[in-house]
């Protein structure tokens, strides 16, 4: 064993956790499968790509036939989906010695970028690039410098999830900050969300003066932030959920009967029979893109060539049917529709079709785009750890 995989092990110790939990899902045991790990796939295969992302992009045991399909074995690595950790291993850290792909929530290209962690995608090597939807291609932050730094790997709109059975229809972000419902709601421990929903709200219903809820100025911020202290403080929340385990948990415990969150938490909740929808708010939806990126390790290791070939694979039809038959996830592309046709014993195509109409009315809607490296970042990190500790 390498060293490489040595350090790719240690890595993968402190995402077990995750990993089994997703087995729930049915994304089965990643950690130790070939779309894990895959410790066995690549002593075996030499075109090999390592793919650090998020947990909820991880298709399991389907990475195998994916393999067999694009000629990439693909390893796949949780990265925590905190974006702070992400960009700090790979400008000081070791993650370009690890990894070669990175599955990253938009925002931070244009950073990485000029720390010089990523390196531009040659998109005559994507063909399947072509496919992808005009609206996701002008997703803000793809690109830096005129060149292409992101690739809209997977897209969706979040909201609020809620309990019609003690609800009825919720249609707006003011019902996590109703007073009738203290105690009874939830939003995530994550400013990246949870201040641009609250910014949403204050702009759209209060008429606060906010112009961009995902990239607040430094007075904007502070409205925010004072709103949502002094509604901690009143003990209007639950919690501040961490992580995706807790934020289905809130759910299936029927600890809130609304709270801001993941679409999949809703497809979570309606498996094990409960009651659960997502609104469509007034106030609009946070749209968000997780993007691939190509990480300066994999050329420095001679691999941007496989990276290609694993990135156009990732739009080539399989793992969108794939990914939004387990979470609801849209990969932005009509190659889904035109895979599932051909393998509708697997994926029926009108489900697949759908989802996609699905998303896309979100998207005709009014969306605000979550950014994960506003311009007063440091503020929103300072602001976040007041909350935390009001």
């Amino acid at each position: 064993m390498t060293k490489r995989y040595d350090r790719l092990l240690s890595s993968n110790a402190s995402n077990v956790q995750r990993r089994q939990f997703l087995g729930l899902m049915g994304a089965g045991a990643a950690a130790f499968s070939l779309g894990g790990l895959g410790l066995a796939g690549r002593a075996q295969a030499a075109d090999t790509v390592a793919f650090w992302a998020t947990a909820t992009l991880d298709i399991g045991d389907k990475w195998q036939e994916f393999a067999s399909q694009v000629g990439v074995n693909p390893e796949f690595t949780d990265n925590g989906n905190d974006v702070g950790p992400v960009v700090a291993r790979l400008a000081a850290g070791n993650a370009n010695d690890l990894f070669d792909v990175g599955g990253f929530q938009g925002g931070a290209e244009k950073e990485l970028a000029r720390q010089g962690a990523i390196i531009p995608w040659d998109l005559s090597k994507i063909s399947n690039y072509e496919s992808v939807w005009q609206w996701a291609k002008d997703i803000p932050y793809l690109k830096h410098d005129g060149k292409q730094y992101g690739i809209p790997t997977v897209v969706n709109a979040d909201s609020i999830i809620y309990r019609p059975d003690k609800l009825g229809k919720v249609d707006s972000y003011g019902a996590i900050f109703d007073p009738k419902l203290k105690g009874r709601v939830a939003m995530e421990d994550a400013w990246i969300n949870s201040a641009v929903f609250t910014a949403m709200y204050l702009k759209e219903s209060e008429n606060k003066p906010i112009t961009d809820p995902g990239n607040l100025t430094e007075s904007e911020l502070g409205l925010v932030m004072e709103f949502l202290i002094k509604h901690k403080k009143d003990g209007q929340f639950r919690t501040f959920w961490n992580g995706w385990e807790q934020g289905v948990q809130l759910v299936a415990d029927e600890e809130v009967d609304a709270m801001t969150g993941w679409e999949p938490i809703v497809y979570e909740g309606r498996k094990r029979g409960l009651q659960v929808e997502y609104a469509a708010p007034v106030e609009g939806y946070e749209g968000w893109g997780n993007n691939s990126v190509l990480l300066k390790g994999a050329g420095d290791r001679g691999v941007s060539d496989s990276a290609h070939k694993f990135v156009d694979g990732l739009l080539g039809g399989l793992y969108g049917c794939e990914l939004g038959k387990a979470r609801g996830y849209l990969v932005p592309t009509d190659k889904n529709v035109e895979y599932a046709k051909v393998h509708s014993d697997e994926y029926k195509p009108e489900d697949v079709q759908a989802l996609g109409d699905h998303v896309k009315a979100k998207f005709a809607g009014k969306v605000y785009w979550q950014n994960c490296r506003p311009d007063n970042f440091q503020l929103y990190e300072e602001w976040w750890q007041k909350l935390r500790n009001a």
